[in-house]
């Protein structure tokens, strides 16, 4: 079905088309047999705690304002992230804002945290109980007169309704967040978010989620920051403001963060250099340019636990998720492992 709609979808703004992918998961119709796959005990892992059936996640920025997570567990993810979340409901930057570079498998955003806010996204989780495992993206308003207060706000406002959450210092959408990724900077961000919750003696599962366009120095920073504080998971990487040259799109060109195929060897090849310095101390997951079991399978040989996509639901529909899985299970049988985690880091 998806193959004959496409033609159609791809013809609308993009923006318009999300948001009727978005309606037409609230009508929740699809059966979750549909996408059921045999053996996927070959794909539960255990990671921060928690028991997930697959490593196939949905990326934040496909469910902003937690609409439909519930929906999406029963097309197959394993898990799913929502967000970003902002302290306060903002518009986003102005439109279009949104590009869908079809030559390339790729899109371009700025679409700048649009959401409905942390007390709307509040609410529709306590009203709307998860049915697996969810997190939540949290990052600070355009506006803010502090980034840091900003994502103290959301954190204290969401962390008992999400399995995990996700510190977005990565977007280049939004002024001044990816110098998060300076060494000071990151020290004293992670400091203020973590130490309300120990002096309480509250749980929190908090992973960060890092920009691809960091250079060796900055990975070894990062990497010695969260071996010597209090941080669950790394998530590599958001969308890149660079690695144009390549594109055929006449699209390319515009403002904002690239994701799609473009992405999968910088995102993989960024996955096996934190490996290699943090291990399995700290779980990673792996995003961008994940489209089919191959593209999946390399990420976690590299290093990665956990997978997590969206661009290429777009370009592939509903069922990508269950065609990685199928695929995988037999990758990871054919390697002579008996579990997708004996893969993490093989070839990294």
């Amino acid at each position: 079905m998806f193959s004959i709609l496409r033609p159609f979808l791809f013809k609308l703004d993009p923006e318009i088309a999300h948001d009727l992918a978005i309606k037409s998961l609230k009508h929740d119709y699809l059966p979750s047999k549909l996408f059921e796959v045999d053996n996927e005990e070959v794909l539960n892992i255990k990671v921060f705690g928690k028991n997930f059936p697959n490593p196939i996640g949905l990326a934040a920025g496909f469910d902003k304002s937690a609409e439909v997570y519930n929906a999406c567990f029963k097309i197959g993810f394993g898990f799913v992230e929502v967000g970003t979340v902002t302290p306060k409901k903002q518009f986003g930057n102005t439109k279009p804002r949104l590009f869908r570079l079809t030559e390339d498998r790729a899109l371009i955003n700025r679409l700048g945290f649009n959401n409905d806010g942390m007390v709307e996204v509040k609410k529709r989780i306590i009203s709307n109980e998860k049915r697996g495992i969810l997190g939540i993206n949290i990052g600070p308003n355009k506006e803010t007169l502090n980034q840091i207060d900003d994502f103290s706000l959301c954190l204290k406002e969401l962390n008992n309704l999400a399995d995990y959450i996700t510190i977005n210092i990565s977007s280049p959408n939004t002024e001044g967040l990816r110098d998060f990724h300076k060494r000071e900077n990151l020290k004293n961000l992670i400091k203020n978010l973590v130490e309300p919750f120990k002096n309480k003696n509250e749980d929190s599962v908090l992973l960060l989620k890092i920009s691809p366009d960091i250079n060796n120095e900055e990975v070894q920073v990062i990497a010695e920051i969260l071996l010597s504080m209090e941080i669950n998971g790394l998530v590599v990487s958001n969308t890149t403001t660079q690695n144009r040259d390549k594109l055929k799109s006449l699209l390319r060109d515009e403002k904002g963060g690239l994701s799609g195929r473009p992405l999968e060897d910088v995102s993989t090849n960024l996955i096996s250099k934190f490996y290699r310095l943090i291990g399995k101390k700290i779980p990673i997951i792996g995003v961008g340019g994940v489209y089919s079991a191959e593209s999946a399978y390399k990420k976690i040989l590299a290093g990665a636990s956990l997978l997590q996509l969206y661009t290429g639901l777009i370009f592939e529909g509903p069922f990508l998720i269950k065609n990685i899985k199928k695929d995988l299970i037999k990758m990871v049988q054919e390697d002579g492992f008996k579990n997708i985690k004996d893969a993490i880091g093989k070839r990294s």
